[in-house]
């Protein structure tokens, strides 16, 4: 009996990682699905993303006063400054962007557009020099591939979108179909792409520049904490200017997607999610837990084609496939960076402290 539940155990040990992930994604999928919901019940945008993480830093705040009370340290001005900056870059910008892409396209779109963010996050490490490229390694070559593949899906999800294909039968898809190549649909179609690309890099930098304030500031939930609450206050202002002439109402909030998006969002996706990424990091490291990613993908377009009978064309989903083989490969370079660095480079470990984004802060 006792060997029995031992072994139990030590099943339950091994799969957990695999159970967290896959949660996770369900987590980051559901995201954007109640996103679009409450955006499609009139929500503005400017004002979710207030709500959002004003809510999410409401969720942080006890966790980080608990566990971090003797880890926190003291916030200099450098530090201030770096939190107000994450605060603009990823809550303001990034959200901002990516929301009203999401609009003009579509959830499962933007989820897999999202996917390009780790090839996006290697470029602009590159270019500050904070990441090591070595031409003549393989693992080099497979994150620079990678990258130029994750580009050429993005690309292609942008300029073609070929045959709709149905997932789930919906009466409202054949409505949608009738003007789904009228030239007001094709030109909100690339505005909203570019928006979403937008959203890429500004979620990229905001890990980048993440990376650089945890060396100073090495309390991850209280500097999460943080950069919600300085988002939020950054996201009121322009709300405001946003909504001035339509008053209190946009600020409304009712018994419906209007508030169960933000709280979703808030306490979901910036709250649980994070203590779970915590115990997945922990044990199985960055490379396995994004290596998950396109999972989110797959879940996003199937609930939206269930739920808001979103479009699926073909051009999106071979794109979305070519975004994941470029994923794959650069994930694959990354890990070999960690499990095999260069012995003639004592500089390596501090050279790669970027980490390929995999937080869920940002959806």
């Amino acid at each position: 009996m006792k060997e029995t539940c031992c072994c139990a155990s030590f099943s339950f040990g091994k799969a957990k990682p695999y159970l967290l992930t896959v949660g996770l994604q369900f987590g980051f999928a559901g995201a954007y699905i109640f996103s679009v919901a409450s955006l499609n019940h009139g929500m503005n945008r400017y004002v979710f993303v207030v709500y959002r993480n004003a809510i999410a830093a409401l969720a942080l705040a006890p966790f980080a006063l608990i566990f971090e009370r003797k880890i926190r340290p003291k916030i200099t001005l450098p530090v201030f400054l770096q939190i107000v900056a994450l605060g603009f870059v990823e809550p303001v910008i990034d959200q901002g962007f990516t929301f009203l892409g999401m609009q003009y396209t579509s959830a499962s779109f933007a989820s897999a557009i999202m996917n390009a963010v780790p090839s996006v996050t290697f470029v602009l490490a590159v270019i500050l020099r904070l990441e090591r490229v070595n031409v003549k390694e393989v693992r080099s070559l497979a994150k620079v591939i990678g990258t130029l593949v994750t580009f050429s899906g993005a690309l292609l999800m942008t300029l073609y979108k070929g045959p709709q294909i149905k997932l789930f039968f919906s009466p409202d898809t054949t409505h949608h179909q009738d003007g789904s190549h009228s030239p007001q649909v094709i030109k909100h179609w690339l505005s909203g792409t570019l928006f979403l690309l937008l959203g890429c890099v500004a979620w990229s930098s905001f890990f980048i520049l993440q990376s650089i304030t945890l060396k100073r500031y090495p309390a991850e939930l209280s500097l999460s904490s943080l950069v919600c609450l300085s988002g939020a206050l950054q996201a009121s202002v322009v709300a405001i200017v946003a909504t001035r002439h339509s008053g209190l109402v946009a600020w409304a909030l009712g018994w419906d997607f209007r508030l169960y998006g933000p709280l979703y969002t808030g306490i979901v996706t910036s709250g649980i999610t994070y203590y779970a990424q915590g115990l997945i990091l922990q044990t199985r490291g960055p490379v396995f837990l994004t290596a998950f990613n396109p999972l989110c993908m797959v879940i996003t377009s199937a609930l939206g084609s269930f739920l808001f009978a979103e479009q699926l064309h073909l051009g999106s989903i071979i794109g979305a496939v070519i975004i994941a083989l470029g994923l794959y490969s650069v994930v694959w370079g990354k890990g070999k960076d960690y499990s095999n660095p260069t012995p003639s480079s004592p500089t390596t470990k501090h050279t790669e402290t970027p980490q390929l984004p995999i937080t869920s802060s940002d959806i």
